[in-house]
């Protein structure tokens, strides 16, 4: 009976674990269902947008009031969850505050933990009433139906309470107490818990430290199922984000040698294709289905953060239109949550279920309301691009199903006609002087 705990302890990190790295395997197997691309240039370029973007939080900070709050809930959250070393360890092996045997640093960092415990409490329930009381606009758009706005709340209400189950334990810790070095916050705490035997203060020690733990382990798992799953995919989405210039749009090889050939006059259009030519040549033009994404944009829709700041900035949308970038990266996720739900159910095979992303999640109109402005790229605090996603889907509609609006098609017409998006002669081009 003396090691029942530490037996219980062990079992809940192993299920705990387990189930995460179950779910890290489901997630990795997802993202790999879409095309290879090549991302491994300029890999000190990407370090530098990881360690800017990512770790630096930069974009974040471009709107002060939710960046500084923002950085606050995320380092203070990210330091005080270093003491979840200790807890593993005094779980594991029984002992009870095993690091403060280090003498006065382990108060000093107790109490820096305590300090930010706090601000995380206080930055979260800014957060919580601009979502809820003050309902910022972004936060309230057609596509924030009811589970993304819950799940949300539920990661600030997560976030509350681990923090006052830190406190409460600290506060309940008559040994720890006893020390009086690091007790910063949690010294005005305990008088709540005063005239209390201590055999009590022990049980809401010990419960506190278990629900802690417990909780942990907990948010660990959900993140899979949450918008929060940017704290772990931020730093590889910002590795491997774009970093050629934004105004630059990928050009099919097969579609570039073609043009060239037709301006080529020597060039013979009826010659076969030599050796190797035939490869360049995708089997399919564009994407209609999440699988013909390639695996960037898969890691993105995964790494979306639902923050709103892209849609906010799309003049598509501040002018009525339907598109919504960050509904473009939840559709795109939600789509492949489903095809692979369809995998595993499928014993790791697809079968066709008779939908796909485009038509039963995202709209023609959608995407030809889209401008190719790069605003909802350049305000991603995560270095998502969504343009990539709309610009591979409109290749899909051109290409496969000539299914471009008209306008567009007459512009393209007179293009190839005429040299000029005008039903002008190139001839006729200057009448309009003699008038």
């Amino acid at each position: 009976m003396e090691y029942l705990p530490n037996i219980i302890f062990a079992i809940a990190l192993i299920l705990g674990f387990g189930y995460f790295t179950k779910n890290v395997k489901k997630l990795v197997r997802n993202i790999k269902l879409g095309q290879d691309v090549d991302v491994s240039d300029n890999k000190s370029e990407r370090f530098k947008n990881m360690a800017r973007i990512a770790l630096g939080q930069s974009k974040m900070v471009r709107r002060p009031v939710s960046g500084f709050l923002h950085v606050i809930v995320y380092l203070g959250f990210i330091i005080i969850n270093i003491e979840v070393l200790e807890i593993i360890i005094d779980g594991l092996f029984g002992t009870h505050r095993i690091f403060s045997s280090i003498g006065p640093l382990y108060g000093v960092l107790i109490g820096v933990f305590e300090v930010l415990a706090v601000l995380v409490f206080v930055s979260v329930t800014i957060f919580w009433i601009r979502r809820n009381i003050i309902k910022i606009k972004r936060f309230w758009k057609s596509e924030m139906t009811s589970w993304p706005k819950n799940d949300g709340n539920f990661i600030l209400y997560f976030e509350m309470v681990l923090m006052t189950l830190f406190l409460v334990m600290n506060a309940t810790d008559v040994h720890f107490q006893a020390m009086n070095s690091g007790n910063v916050i949690s010294q005005f705490i305990a008088p709540l818990f005063s005239g209390l035997p201590e055999s009590t203060l022990h049980i809401i020690e010990r419960g506190a430290w278990w629900l802690h733990i417990l909780g942990i382990l907990v948010f660990l798992n959900y993140l899979y199922f949450s918008k929060h799953l940017h704290i772990l995919l931020a730093f590889p989405n910002t590795y491997y984000g774009k970093i050629k210039p934004k105004g630059q749009v990928n050009n099919l090889e097969a579609v570039t040698k073609e043009v060239k050939m037709m301006m080529d006059p020597n060039a013979d259009p009826f010659a076969a294709p030599s050796e190797g030519e035939d490869e360049d040549v995708p089997a399919k033009f564009g994407a209609s289905d999440v699988q013909d994404l390639n695996w960037v944009q898969l890691l993105s829709a995964y790494t979306c953060t639902e923050c709103g700041r892209c849609t906010s900035a799309c003049p598509a949308n501040l002018t009525g239109k339907k598109l919504s970038p960050r509904k473009i990266m939840m559709d795109t996720r939600d789509r492949l949550e489903e095809v692979g739900k369809n995998i595993d159910a499928n014993n790791g095979e697809f079968k066709d279920d008779g939908k796909q992303l485009l038509g039963d999640y995202i709209t023609n109109e959608e995407l030809w309301a889209c401008t190719t402005c790069n605003a909802c790229v350049e305000e991603c605090p995560v270095s998502i691009d969504p343009l990539s996603i709309i610009l591979e889907m409109r290749r899909y509609l051109v290409m496969e199903q000539s299914a471009a609006p008209t306008e567009l098609n007459t512009m393209m017409t007179n293009i190839e006609n005429n040299g000029a998006p005008w039903p002008y002669n190139q001839m006729d081009r200057l009448n309009w002087v003699k008038e």
